[in-house]
């Protein structure tokens, strides 16, 4: 049995992103303008939803197949199911990899794409352990 390998956004940007919000809401009792209060509350609870989305496993891989971590919960992708794809785009003068999972169950299909941002790192890397783990 092949140990668990998972992904996820660094955990700096969920730091930062967690010590923005808090400043955010200690702003607010010092802030007189009761426009900007709201601002602040509205920004610190966008942040708070940014901060969990960035929180949660984005993959996992095992023997079994693949989980998809996402803010309503998990979706496993048993290998069979599962077509692992890198795709290379070029914007704005720079090429970016993003790992395509082609999901497809009878007639339920899904794509999942996943950047460099949601993985904490380059998909080539991840796409070359899937495919090792893959049986």
């Amino acid at each position: 049995m092949t140990p668990a390998r998972t992904w996820s956004p660094k955990r700096a940007i969920v730091v930062v992103d967690a010590v923005l919000v808090a400043l955010a809401l200690v702003a607010v009792p010092f802030t007189t303008d009761a426009t900007g209060r709201v601002l602040l509350v509205v920004l610190a609870a966008l942040g708070a939803l940014w901060t969990a989305h960035f929180a949660v496993r984005r993959l996992t891989a095992d023997d079994t197949g693949l989980t998809l971590g996402t803010l309503t919960g998990a979706k496993h992708l048993p290998w069979h199911e599962v077509k692992i794809k890198l795709v290379h785009t070029r914007r704005l003068g720079r090429e970016v990899a993003t790992l395509e999972l082609d999901w497809a169950r009878g007639d339920d299909e899904k794509l999942y794409v996943l950047t460099p941002f949601d993985l904490g790192t380059d998909p080539v890397e991840v796409t070359d352990v899937l495919h090792a783990l893959r049986p």
